[in-house]
């Protein structure tokens, strides 16, 4: 007998309904606050100084929003291509977007450093862990820029206030806060899932008189230390709240512990957290892999194994190709390997998709892995921890794909320190906040600082998260365009918005462990698309009306996943539990997972007929398909 065989589900499953129900909040995204009024000094940049520059009028041949990762895979894509004309527009003071801001201690990836940092045979750099830390990533952004000259033109501290396609000139003018105007044929945007960070809507949260400030803004001058793992020496006749224990808390929590004389966590929703298993990347394993083409062969190896196939290897072997891998194992129950690849490639030869039998099947072993996982992250949870009532409050009562999974070998044993106190709150968060500290279960907590781990706007609109609009052709603005919700062709391209290219993971890849996969893939897309249009003399390309409705009814035929569904204790994947509506299940990935998506964008981009894509002329209002010759 198995041991989920053994496993009592239907309690399991009663448990995950309460602990749910309790977290439920009516009004949903609502809860959050703006980094507005009070808190718009949170949003400012506390690493590098502005610096006056006057502003500019000229025009680029390519301009991308954003310098994180999508701006800095795409523009060097372009470069080498041969489009040797690129402006990064970026609000930071340097490159590096989401690794740029989040600089507080014990910041580091939670993909394998392999596959996540990019770009890494092209510049030549060998990751030092199999995990490695915020500064290590940010020095590779740094790298690939200086790599591909990518500051030359580059405006930092910059925002973008208006963008518009000029149908004449056929190109976008584009204007911004340090009073710029300039234009650009091409127009990229890469703003990030984690671009704007939000703050717990707590009744008098602005009235606290001690110290506050967001992860993303840390404030190593009234804590001491540095990103690089230095102790904050200046908290040690300091009394720290944490509010917030989803992947940032778990990362900055333990080492708060090491010198904080008193640190209080306020948690609504415990974390699962399993093991890091990080490693050293040493000589040996250089040896073994780094091969040419190495990255590109374990980027794929990591999605196939995330996948619906049975691959013959796991490059990676991490926290995340386990799930996968015990939802196999059930699957199989028994099946050679060899044998059940043998019948998926016989069924996709023949054209026949999974049986409603096989369905089933993957649903019950998924359900039957996730049970033993779980009980296994919380079995972890009464090893570490000493105090039994804190051990209990720290386990996760949900599937284990319902929030993004954690891992670490430091957080839970964190717990033991004399200086610690986790505030369990029973999944109703901090009741409120008062000049001298929080009130939670009916009791006040007095603290000199309160540090908010409470992430960013993943469920905003673009706008909001952008702060800026697109108006296309004819006057169409893209929020009008998007009202109904989103629409593109690959997640990439706009109808009625010529030469803009959207690097997102939504209509793409979406709900890939691995988020940078997506942005070398786009990029890719990208580059191929401007290198031909500049070849042949077209002067603009988008995407045909059908072709992006067609697009949207492929995404539409994803029946969702467990990471969204309302069954899921509330949290950004899944709209704070309320569900998502027709306008937020557009914004799903390609029905095939991310898998799917890499291969059929693959083949689309190996035919080279851009289908679905009209290039424009020079002359205005003459079409020409993508392979025929400019029109003269």
């Amino acid at each position: 007998m198995s041991s989920s065989q053994l496993l009592d589900k239907a309690a399991i499953k009663d448990k995950y309904a309460k602990e749910r129900a309790k977290r439920l909040r009516p009004e949903g995204n609502a809860q959050y606050q703006r980094l507005e009024g009070k808190f718009e000094s949170y949003a400012g940049d506390p690493h590098t100084p502005l610096r006056e520059r006057d502003p500019v009028r000229d025009h680029v041949t390519f301009a991308f929003i954003g310098a994180g990762l999508s701006g800095l895979v795409v523009g060097a894509r372009l470069k080498e291509a041969g489009i040797k004309d690129v402006r990064v527009i970026e609000k930071g003071g340097d490159v590096g977007g989401t690794w740029y801001w989040n600089r507080y201690p014990g910041v580091r990836c939670d993909t394998a450093a392999m596959i996540y940092l990019p770009l890494l045979e092209e510049t030549g750099y060998i990751p030092s862990e199999k995990y490695v830390r915020g500064p290590e990533i940010l020095e590779h952004c740094e790298r690939i820029a200086k790599h591909y000259g990518l500051r030359d033109k580059a405006l930092f501290h910059t925002e973008v206030h208006s963008l518009e396609w000029q149908e004449d000139q056929q190109v976008w003018r584009i204007k911004t806060s340090r009073g710029d105007d300039f234009t650009a044929k091409y127009l990229g945007m890469g703003t990030g899932p984690l671009h704007v960070a939000k703050l717990p809507g707590i009744p008098g949260i602005e009235s606290f008189a001690g110290k506050s400030f967001h992860t993303s803004r840390w404030d190593y001058e009234y804590t001491g230390g540095d990103a690089h793992g230095a102790p904050m020496d200046k908290l040690a006749d300091k009394r720290v709240a944490v509010i917030g224990t989803g992947a940032t808390g778990v990362q900055c929590i333990p080492q708060l512990a090491k010198t904080a004389k008193e640190l209080f966590v306020f948690q609504r929703t415990p974390s699962s957290v399993d093991e890091r298993r990080n490693h050293a990347i040493d000589d040996q394993w250089i040896k073994a892999n780094a091969k040419p083409g190495w990255q590109k062969r374990w980027m794929d190896n990591f999605v196939e194994n995330m996948g619906g196939g049975i691959p013959s290897e796991d490059l990676v072997d991490d926290g995340w190709t386990e799930i996968s891998r015990s939802i196999r194992e059930k699957m199989l129950n028994g099946t050679p390997p060899w044998l059940a690849r043998l019948v998926v490639r016989t069924r996709k030869v023949l054209g026949r998709g999974p049986s409603q039998r096989s369905s089933e099947r993957v649903r019950t072993a998924f359900e039957d892995a996730d049970f033993e996982k779980m009980e296994q992250i919380r079995a972890r949870v009464d090893a570490q921890v000493t105090d039994p009532e804190t051990a209990e409050n720290l386990k996760a009562w949900y599937s284990q794909l319902c929030k993004r999974p954690c891992f670490s070998d430091e957080y839970l044993p964190a717990f033991n320190s004399p200086n610690m106190t986790l505030v369990d709150t029973d999944g109703k968060g901090v009741e409120r906040i008062d000049e001298t500290g929080l009130f939670a279960n009916g009791v006040h907590y007095p603290v000199d600082c309160i540090v908010y781990a409470s992430g960013f706007e993943y469920g905003a609109n673009f706008q909001l998260k952008s702060g800026f609009d697109l108006t296309g052709r004819n006057g169409q603005r893209l929020s009008e365009h998007w009202a109904n919700g989103l629409r593109t062709l690959h997640g990439l391209h706009m109808h009625g918005f010529p030469n803009a290219f959207m690097i997102q993971m939504n209509q793409g890849a979406n709900m890939a462990s691995n988020i940078p996969h997506n942005i070398v893939d786009h990029a890719a897309t990208v580059a191929q698309v401007v290198s031909h249009a500049e070849a042949n003399g077209f002067a603009s390309v988008e995407p045909t009306a059908e072709a992006e409705a067609a697009w949207v009814e492929l995404i539409l035929t994803n029946q969702g996943s467990l990471i969204g569904s309302t069954e899921c204790t509330p949290g950004f994947w899944n709209n704070e539990g309320q569900g998502w509506s027709q306008e937020f299940r557009q914004a799903q990935g390609h029905p095939g997972g991310a898998e799917g998506f890499f291969k059929h964008i693959q083949a689309w981009r190996d035919a080279g007929d851009f289908e679905g894509l009209v290039f424009t002329a020079t002359q205005k209002n003459e079409t020409a398909p993508a392979h025929a010759e400019l029109v003269s």
